[in-house]
């Protein structure tokens, strides 16, 4: 998607001007993964006038596989994100009607092709919530990669300007049958099944981590999932959060550091997690190792304007590792 935002923390109204950049959330975790030295590849529908070609440019330009995103259509999809500070909250106003993915077509994504070579596909419920044709594309897109033996991670991300909770739960039941990890923060498990952890208050910031621990259980019943992360975000103002995460794996939840972070930017926060945990779960690591190295490499994306986290696998291990003193290095 194209993001059009303020200048640092101007309110719509006062703009006269608009930053332009890049992003959307499964573009987000294929920067991450290739930052971290994972050849990863974009699929997707772009037009192919200059502005198409700017969002093709954007990941190549950190080594992503571009070669299956497929061109035609109209419009890149856009979405406005004014940013808030203190107790002033963000605001994200999506222009995404008539967008190329959004009226993409099934034979535009030849997923033989597509998962030649593949290990692990990862999408999120904003890209079913497009439109009822993206819907069943991913539906076959998560039924094509189960065939050929992929692993499927998704992220509920449930967006209320897209679709009714209602919708998000017929489609993504569907969907999450042939999912493998599943990805949630502290809203989307309730917004999207009806499952919410007890004494939780998210406009309080007050959490009861133990709580989650059902949620998890829940949903890998539910779906039999063979893990599921969970992100805890505490959020003292739109400046100041506390953030953790816990994965529930082998019946056992692994709960991560928390971390105190005065936010620069915190679209992306959510998909730097999940590119996190991928990389992770794909090298080997062990369920606390995973979820520490998912957590840190978030908390850093924090800390970064734009939607893309651009850190190395060396500064999330050393934040991973202890070190949060934030001092020059040398």
């Amino acid at each position: 998607m194209l993001r059009l935002a303020p200048e640092g923390y101007l309110r719509f109204v006062q703009s006269e001007k608009y930053v332009a950049t890049f992003g959307g959330a499964e573009a987000n975790v294929a920067v991450s993964l290739a930052n971290y030295g994972v050849d990863a590849a974009f699929v997707s529908k772009l037009p192919e006038h200059e502005i198409g070609q700017s969002a093709v440019n954007s990941l190549r330009k950190f080594g992503i596989d571009t070669s299956l995103i497929v061109r035609g259509g109209k419009r890149v999809g856009i979405y406005y994100c004014e940013k808030g500070a203190s107790q002033r909250p963000s605001k994200v106003i999506y222009d995404r009607a008539g967008s190329s993915i959004a009226e993409a077509k099934p034979s535009d994504f030849n997923w033989a092709k597509i998962f030649k070579g593949a290990d692990w596909f990862h999408f999120t419920g904003i890209t079913p919530a497009l439109s009822d044709g993206m819907s069943k594309i991913t539906l076959k897109a998560v039924q094509e990669a189960k065939k050929r033996g992929v692993t499927v991670s998704c992220d509920l991300n449930f967006r209320k300007k897209l679709w009714s909770k209602e919708k998000a739960g017929e489609v993504m039941g569907e969907i999450c049958k042939y999912v493998d990890y599943c990805i949630a923060n502290e809203e989307d498990a309730k917004d999207v099944f009806g499952i919410e952890a007890d004494n939780t208050d998210i406009n309080t910031g007050k959490l009861n981590a133990d709580g989650y621990i059902s949620v998890a259980k829940k949903l890998t019943d539910r779906f039999n999932f063979k893990g599921v992360a969970i992100t805890l975000r505490e959020s003292l103002s739109a400046s100041d959060n506390n953030w953790s995460g816990m994965l529930y794996t082998g019946g056992q939840a692994y709960f991560s550091k928390k971390y105190a972070i005065r936010i620069v930017d915190r679209v992306g926060g959510g998909d730097s997690f999940g590119g996190g945990l991928i990389f992770s779960l794909r090298e080997g690591y062990d369920p606390q190792k995973a979820i520490e190295f998912a957590v840190a490499a978030s908390c850093l994306k924090h800390s970064i304007k734009g939607d893309f986290n651009l850190v190395t696998k060396a500064e999330v291990e050393t934040l991973a590792g202890g070190n949060a003193s934030g001092r020059v290095q040398r």
